[in-house]
């Protein structure tokens, strides 16, 4: 889903950091720590994974033509262009490069290995990346309104999700969740396995998940971990075998608000540090054994309840509360932020605000955004169904109250402390170099296909005409790519593959946009060549045959003492994968807010929506320094010229 921050490729010593005998958590990654957790579960949900095949291996002129190709929007001049393809044509020619492209293939033919680039991509693209996770790489859903007929309240909206997730969570450990599929058929529901009952721990240098699900276990049990003013609760929304009703959790939710009155230490924010920071204190943290024991439970948590104390007076101020959490000014010393409040380790973590507004905040190494999107959706029409509140909702219903939940409070050294505060003044700086806005157009869907053209399609070229403009306009030269995510989860095991959006055919079209001399039907040719260009690359990248995964992992297969080919220093080469923009599409019927951060200083992190039949939605973020607002303006404007120059073709203009 989101374009990963790929950090300079370390040779990793997994023996290197050694276990601090003081603390139950070691500092020290297992080395099979991914297959430590339970495998598949049997049952519809995962009747499929048998028979899907791996991920193909492209042959290296194949991904050498590709590549050639989307170099060429990118150079600067024709000269520098030619240089580039010279570079790679000698690299493709060599003997190296022919023994790389063979240790890749030996490496997928290894018996037992199911995806030649699993452990790489878990690594490269996330488990080593140290800056911090919030804005840099967490991302959340905003949800629609709670249901009409139901309570406005935040203790009815918490209590709804903790009922619905948990009886989500069971189906699907019955396996009785129907599986993810497009129309080509079934896709991987690998990364499933890490949805519920597992964290992510931070370690130095690197870090790793840990399943806490057992083998066999139906979903009758767990327990949800509940933060409300840095406070941990306990809470078990299963007693005895049966699932507590709607009424009962209620109780439980407001037991909690009624004795979480002050403020408590706001621990969950050093899980927003600089990764290697928060692994110094994480151990530090767990070497008090009470603590070691809250660590415990929280990562062995079903999910994460948060129920902040911000409003969100806005769309925006309800997508940057979850984005990061809100932050509030105080009379004296440092502002009260939402961070407190947040486990950001956590996969799935579910927001609830004074206001009931609420969303989901996930974390992005082990799984990207399709399953939680599937996952919420589900979740969101159980609470939606009119018998969701009786017992004909589960067999297993429980009228009783039950016992009320557990609070569990830190013990906080000097240490802790001064970990805290500086956590804070990190994470206000972090959030306070970040813009984020919303663009929404006066039509959707139903127009774009009215029209005969793809709106995914449609969608990336207001986005390529947008930021043409806005560069012509500073005077810029383009400084590198543009990313969309494809999935490749019709794979075994697979997660993303990039489509290079910028083409010259894109190019092409988008410098008629703004050619007076240009027809319109020459402006309609050249938008229909690049909205072919874009799809093929698309399926291609969905196929398994994309350009980025490929390189990455000819990179990858270079030995330590190998030089480092030549070609992947090559300028244009470089900007081509410098994501600029990085872009992507989540769509479901329940969803209001949805975004995640840039991914390079001078970049845009681009999450658009074009599900909708009647608005495109583009959530533009980035550093303040940059001209978002300007951005934003030429998204609407583009959007509009698009929308024009197909509005006045006549009624029985052919589809593109």
């Amino acid at each position: 889903m989101i374009p990963s921050k790929l950090p300079r490729l370390p040779r990793i010593a997994w023996s290197a950091a050694r276990t601090m005998s003081s603390t139950p958590f070691s500092t020290t990654r297992p080395a099979n720590w991914k297959t430590l957790a339970p495998p598949p579960l049997s049952g519809p949900t995962f009747a499929a994974q048998s028979t899907l095949p791996r991920l193909p291996l492209p042959a290296l002129a194949e991904t050498v033509g590709k590549l050639k190709e989307s170099l060429k929007p990118i150079a600067w001049s024709e000269q520098e262009y030619a240089d580039a393809v010279k570079a790679v044509d000698q690299f493709a020619s060599s003997d190296y490069a022919r023994e790389l492209q063979q240790r890749l293939q030996s490496r997928s033919e290894e018996p037992g290995r199911l995806h030649w680039l699993e452990e790489w991509w878990d690594d490269l693209a996330y488990l080593t990346y140290r800056d911090s996770v919030v804005v840099n790489v967490s991302y959340y859903y905003g949800f629609k309104d709670h249901p009409a007929h139901l309570p406005q309240t935040p203790v009815h909206r918490a209590a709804s999700l903790v009922r619905a997730v948990m009886a989500f969570r069971e189906q699907y450990k019955l396996g009785q969740i129907p599986p993810e599929a497009t129309k080509e058929g079934p896709i991987c529901m690998d990364t499933w396995r890490w949805m519920f009952d597992c964290c992510r721990v931070p370690g130095p240098g690197i870090d790793w998940s840990v399943s806490h699900a057992k083998a066999g276990d139906i979903g009758r049990s767990g327990h949800v971990v509940v933060l409300h003013r840095g406070r941990v609760w306990k809470l078990e929304p299963w007693q005895d075998g049966k699932l507590l009703s709607l009424d009962a959790l209620q109780k439980q939710i407001q037991h909690i608000y009624d004795n979480t009155k002050q403020e408590y230490p706001g621990v969950g924010v050093l899980t927003a540090s600089n990764r290697d920071v928060w692994a110094k204190d994480f151990q530090q943290l767990a070497s008090d054994p009470k603590n070691a024991q809250i660590l415990t439970t929280i990562h062995s948590a079903a999910f994460v309840l948060c129920l902040d104390t911000e409003p969100a007076n806005s769309f925006i101020e309800h997508s940057r509360n979850l984005w990061h959490g809100a932050v509030v000014p105080q009379p004296t010393g440092p502002p009260s932020l939402g961070l407190r409040n947040r486990w950001m380790d956590k996969p799935c973590q579910f927001v609830v605000l004074p206001d009931g507004k609420a969303g989901f905040v996930g974390e992005h190494s082990v799984m990207d955004g399709t399953p939680t999107a599937t996952m919420c959706d589900r979740v969101l029409d159980l609470i939606a169904a009119k018998d969701f509140a009786t017992s004909a909702n589960s067999p297993l219903y429980s009228a009783a109250t039950g016992a009320l939940p557990e609070a569990l409070d830190w013990t906080v050294s000097p240490e802790t402390q001064r970990a805290i505060e500086s956590a804070t003044e990190a994470a206000v700086a972090l959030i306070s170099s970040q813009t984020l806005s919303v663009v929404r157009t006066p039509y959707g869907k139903a127009a774009v296909k009215a029209f005969g053209v793809s709106p995914d399609g449609w969608t990336q070229m207001i986005i390529q005409l947008a930021y043409a403009r806005l560069l012509r306009a500073s005077g810029l030269k383009r400084q590198g790519g543009t990313y969309e995510a494809a999935s490749v989860r019709k794979f075994l095991k697979g997660r993303t593959e990039a489509i290079r959006v910028v083409s010259a055919e894109s190019d092409a079209w988008v410098a008629s946009m703004d050619d007076a001399a240009a027809s319109a039907a020459k402006k309609l040719e050249l938008f229909r060549n690049a909205l072919k260009k874009h799809g093929g690359d698309a399926r291609a990248a969905g196929n398994g045959r994309g350009i980025d995964r490929h390189l990455l992992g000819l990179k990858l297969s270079v030995k330590e003492g190998e030089q480092m080919p030549e070609v992947f220093s090559n300028p244009v080469l470089k900007r081509s994968s410098y994501w600029v923009l990085s872009t992507s599409a989540i769509y479901t019927k329940n969803f209001g807010p949805y975004g995640w951060g840039e991914v390079v200083p001078d970049g845009f992190g681009v999450a658009y929506t074009s599900g909708f039949d009647d608005f495109l939605q583009f959530t533009v973020t980035s550093r303040t320094e940059m001209p978002n607002a300007k951005f934003c303006s030429e998204l609407e404007r583009a959007a509009k010229d698009l929308y024009d120059l197909f509005a006045a073709q006549p009624a029985n203009k052919p589809k593109l």
